[in-house]
């Protein structure tokens, strides 16, 4: 039993790299961002295909699959305009229609296979319904829901859309139960780090380097409590938009993490203590680049640039925070070899 698998949308290869982990071997990546390439290559030993997937035809995807697999079509389109945070998501996005570019490919490949995860707002679109309904049509067994990825061992809440499609049989994604995962906090992913003081960065990893504080948030963050708010600052420390009544809804920014509890979800920005609840549970800083990847799941030896190279917050951090969580990427790899092993085996799901 062999599952290949091409990955669309894929990033730094967050998705790659967990389907890698259960046993599916990833033969391409296609990304339109070649700032990505170093690190998905270096890492998932696949072929990277630099190419916007509205491009890509299916045949050229029917050339990179081997012989006598099952083939998996995968991937993430971006999710920015379908995310709670993007206050002008519309139609005329391009990257509004990416989906329906994955559903073409689907139909030009026909693979027994399809996953996707996304943002769960997408569910409410109709982009999304058009994409279930071509599967559908085209002989898919179609599950789909909202999952929280801290279930699956992810040291993270985040809540995403996962979807898995079949011409095999019916499919399902395993439970956190059957997978035996267990919760993970913020203590078991990071406490082992070396400490840095804001603005440092460790000499052994290049990644392991956080933001400097301007001498205001430097304050702050010495008054702010593990799972606190700006509330508990004194009140000369307290933006000034933050004491507008407007302001009072937003709490969870300038805020630390908790050790014993899973980390916030990760934006691309999490590398700023001013973004969210990116405040480092007790030094005085935000969390570091390295940090942040591990709470998406990825080894702490991923390697994002090559040595040498120089870190660019912004760059890096987008990166990982736009990256499919391994762990949950993972689980999903694992419920599709599990899916296709009972009907290898003639066993019906349970």
């Amino acid at each position: 039993m062999k599952i290949e698998a091409i990955d669309l949308f894929c990033g730094v290869g967050g998705l790659t790299h967990g389907l890698k982990r259960a046993g599916i071997r990833v033969r391409l990546g296609v990304d339109v961002d070649r700032a990505c390439e170093y690190a998905y290559v270096k890492n998932n030993e696949a072929d990277f295909l630099v190419k916007s997937v509205d491009e890509v035809t299916g045949e050229e995807l029917l050339e990179r699959y081997g012989g006598g697999s099952t083939r998996l079509l995968a991937g993430c389109a971006p999710c920015q305009t379908f995310s709670t945070y993007n206050q002008k998501a519309c139609p005329t996005d391009r990257r509004w229609w990416l989906l329906s570019e994955f559903g073409r490919l689907v139909e030009e490949v026909n693979p027994e296979l399809v996953t996707m995860e996304n943002v769960p707002g997408l569910k409410d679109r109709d982009v999304f319904d058009d994409f279930v309904e071509k599967l559908k049509k085209n002989g898919y067994r179609v599950w789909c829901d909202v999952v929280d990825a801290s279930v699956y061992g992810l040291p993270q809440r985040r809540k995403r859309l996962v979807l898995l499609a079949s011409r095999i049989g019916e499919i399902e994604m395993l439970s956190p139960e059957w997978l035996g995962t267990t919760t993970r906090t913020v203590r078991d992913a990071i406490a082992e780090l070396p400490p840095l003081r804001h603005g440092e960065a460790d000499p052994n990893d290049p990644l392991h380097r956080c933001s400097a504080l301007s001498p205001l948030n430097e304050e702050r963050i010495r008054h702010s409590k593990p799972g606190g708010t700006w509330r508990d600052w004194p009140p000369h420390l307290v933006a000034e938009c933050h004491r507008k009544s407007s302001g009072k809804t937003y709490p969870g920014v300038y805020a630390r993490m908790t050790w014993d509890e899973p980390a916030p979800t990760m934006t691309t920005q999490f590398y700023g203590y001013g973004n969210g609840r990116f405040g480092h549970p007790e030094q005085d800083r935000a969390i570091s680049l390295r940090e942040g990847a591990i709470f998406q799941g990825f080894p702490p030896d991923y390697e994002f640039v090559p040595p040498d190279a120089p870190i660019h917050m912004k760059t890096i951090g987008r990166m990982i925070g736009n990256a499919v969580p391994v762990t949950l990427a993972e689980a999903i790899g694992a419920s599709l070899v599990e899916h296709v092993r009972r009907h290898t085996h003639g066993k019906n799901v349970a």
